[in-house]
């Protein structure tokens, strides 16, 4: 029995690590700003998430309605814990990853809209409020 959910937890890390590998391909894609790649990234992310999932679904069929957490205490198995915090680590350096690239084209967007502001200003006049303040 163990050794099936350690063929599980491989799998799962392995999946992971496919899938970090894409959000470090696109954070690259962001920095040299090819919308092109970009764009052909997510799609391979897409995939790669959907084949997580696959992986995710497969363990808990294997534990059923115990935690792997649970069950790995409860196991006392110290091959299935340095593998379950292996894909720990590796979940928390994929959020941030994933943070940082969201992060990145927030700013790039922001930076896209001022600049369009500037080129395309609105022609509407600039009125007051009763207040005295401009309403747009």
């Amino acid at each position: 029995m163990m050794k099936n959910l350690k063929d599980i937890l491989h799998f799962e890390e392995e999946k992971l690590r496919e899938l970090l590998s894409l959000l470090d391909k696109q954070y690259k894609l962001i920095i040299n700003k090819d919308i092109f790649g970009m764009e052909a990234v997510v799609e391979e992310i897409k995939l790669q998430n959907r084949e997580v999932a696959e992986a995710e679904v497969e363990r808990r069929k294997f534990l059923g309605n115990v935690s792997i957490g649970d069950y790995i205490k409860n196991s006392k198995n110290e091959d299935l814990d340095n593998c379950y915090r292996s894909i720990k680590k590796l979940l928390n350096e994929m959020v941030l990853q994933k943070d940082t690239n969201e992060l990145l084209i927030r700013q790039q967007l922001g930076f896209t809209n001022k600049i369009l502001n500037i080129i395309n200003p609105k022609k509407d006049a600039a009125t007051y409020n009763s207040y005295g303040n401009i309403r747009r």
